[in-house]
């Protein structure tokens, strides 16, 4: 989830440890106030396949781009957001959510905290519905998939955010696909509240260890340039080649007696991109924070903003900073994209689930679990685990989210006969149940593919319905 881009700049020196734990500490709050947030991205795609570009070609016959779905919407009541008072529209904000922009200028809605999996559900629905009009104008079609279908890297120019001309020149130091997961890439994240620091890690924990079947459940992204790459999730793979101090399983985290100390620490070491003075991009790609906290840069000394900054761009599969991150899931329908919500909340938010998963992952292995993972990409719930696929998982998985999900007994405000949120649920234990992912559905009975009709045919699946 990206910081509202008009949020004040907390300029305190930082110049204590105990500042470091503040995002965390601060975050506690009791099972009462537990809330959920769902953050869904997705491609904008024009008739031809083209991708939606930042800004659009202008002049006669000339087509636009994402910003104009910005400024539509920022007319139809949420408020612009900019890093420099004359910058480039790169966010919207409004009663806790936000929509923001990945460098590709895939758009992102981030809800706002809300109290199920259900209202989650509306919120998309609204989202959907506001963006008929300028999608209908600029002929866009919105798909929910984990990578584009069609593009290719050289067809796209980046969202002109600071961060981004960082990131662009530094992650593929240090990773091949860096460019792919920035450009091509979409996701459906869920975020979830903690009571405790001993809560936080339990969820963490929990969270890392699942991360593969997680990965596989939710396996979305079979198509690679106008083609079906052979595998079910290539998000998934570029995910895997991407920047190892910064991504991955936290190893350092396995332990029962990790802390919030020990997520700081992993943080110090991982090297930055920027940080911004008076709206403007001071690169120090490469130096670690731990490093900038000791000896500043190029005259500049560390804020408490500069670290709560630095902690969102790490991007491991499940994140901790105000709220705890599910992040291993590829972009998902309109269906399934409340599901990981569902999935995670029925899970983290009723303790006999809870406690129930995290004895089923007690004795798994970090070395197990990131083995696991490089598999998934390719082979989703078949992928080997244990002697035999990660499809048993995944149904034991799916069975103690629903026994959580049953007794929260949140039933849907606006329509009682959908019942529980374990409606919500049901689109992905569903598919669980036949050993599929979303992907399976994707591949059924296409077309020959590399023409025309095979890609409308993908559009047509993986569209979003306005």
């Amino acid at each position: 989830m990206e910081l509202p881009l008009a949020d004040p700049i907390d300029d305190r020196p930082l110049v204590s440890y105990e500042q470091l734990l503040e995002p965390f500490e601060s975050a506690i709050k009791p099972p009462s106030a537990f809330l959920c947030g769902a953050e869904a991205e997705k491609f904008g795609v024009f008739a031809d396949f083209a991708h939606l570009p930042y800004e659009g070609a202008r002049g006669e016959g000339g087509r636009g781009g994402v910003a104009d779905v910005l400024a539509d919407l920022a007319s139809r009541g949420w408020m612009e957001s900019r890093e420099s008072e004359a910058g480039p529209l790169l966010a919207l904000l409004r009663a806790g959510a936000s929509i923001t922009l990945e460098p590709g200028s895939q758009l992102e809605l981030s809800g706002a905290p809300l109290a199920d999996a259900h209202l989650i559900a509306h919120e998309l629905r609204a989202h959907l519905a506001e963006l008929r009009p300028v999608s209908e104008r600029l002929g866009v079609t919105w798909l929910g998939l984990g990578f584009h279908p069609f593009a290719k890297r050289a067809d796209y120019t980046f969202v002109p955010k600071l961060r981004y001309g960082v990131m662009k020149t530094y992650l593929p130091t240090r990773g091949g696909h860096a460019l792919d997961m920035m450009l091509r890439t979409c996701t459906v994240q869920a975020n979830y509240d903690f009571s405790s620091e001993e809560d936080a890690m339990r969820k963490l924990r929990l969270g890392l260890a699942l991360a593969p079947v997680t990965t596989a459940m939710f396996a979305n992204s079979p198509f690679y340039e106008g083609r079906v790459f052979g595998g079910k999730s290539y998000r998934a793979k570029v995910w895997l080649d991407v920047d190892p101090d910064r991504s991955g399983l936290l190893p350092a985290m396995w332990s029962e007696r990790a802390t919030f100390r020990d997520y700081v620490e992993w943080a110090l070491d991982v090297p930055m991109f920027m940080i911004k003075r008076d709206g403007a991009r001071v690169e120090n790609a490469g130096q670690t924070f731990r490093a900038f906290m000791r000896d500043g840069f190029a005259g500049h000394r560390a804020l408490v903003s500069d670290f709560t900054t630095h902690i969102n761009t790490v991007f491991p599969e499940v994140r901790l900073k105000k709220t705890l991150e599910v992040r291993g899931a590829d972009a998902q329908s309109e269906a399934m994209t409340p599901a990981l919500a569902a999935l995670y909340t029925g899970l983290y938010y009723d303790e006999r689930a809870l406690a129930e998963a995290c004895e089923l992952v007690r004795d798994f292995t970090h070395a197990e679990v990131a083995e696991s993972r490089r598999l998934v990409w390719q082979l989703g719930l078949d992928a080997p685990f244990r002697g035999a696929t990660l499809r048993p998982l995944a149904e034991r998985v799916v069975a103690i989210a629903e026994g959580g999900l049953a007794r929260r007994a949140r039933r849907d405000p606006t329509d009682p006969a959908i019942g529980d949120e374990r409606a919500r649920l049901r689109p992905l234990a569903e598919l669980v149940a036949r050993g599929e992912s979303p992907a399976d559905a994707l591949l059924r009975d296409l077309p020959a593919e590399g023409d025309d009709a095979f890609k409308a045919e993908v559009v047509r699946r993986a569209r979003f319905s306005l």
